[in-house]
């Protein structure tokens, strides 16, 4: 090794991969436009709490209105993400980890 140059570490090596940048390609194309698309509808709710206070006090059936609905639709819509979040991360994460993990113990074994 000369002087002002490193071996790269493992960590580094993976990461410099095809297979390492295509994981994180596919994890920031669903989670980044989720998480947008997420506190979007989020501060839709909190516009409307603040400045529809009319259409938000509309009353639905017996006591529920608007913004009960749409408050409980925050916690279905949380849950939803995860759900469908898990199901990506099992067909599209999963296996290109694996992947690479095996691939890491493989070097770290020959090594």
């Amino acid at each position: 090794m000369t002087a002002g140059r490193h071996e790269p570490s493992v960590y580094e090596r993976i990461e410099a991969e095809e297979n390492f940048q295509e994981l994180r390609r596919r994890f920031r194309s669903w989670a980044f436009p989720m998480t947008a698309a997420f506190f979007a509808w989020y501060l839709l709710y909190v516009v409307l709490s603040g400045w529809a206070r009319d259409f938000m006090g509309v009353k639905l059936f017996g006591n529920v209105n608007v913004a009960l609905v749409l408050g409980l639709l925050q916690f279905v819509s949380t849950f939803w993400i995860a759900w469908a979040y898990s199901r990506y991360a099992e067909r599209r994460l999963d296996p290109l980890a694996e992947e690479i993990r095996n691939g890491a113990e493989a070097e770290r074994k020959s090594a």
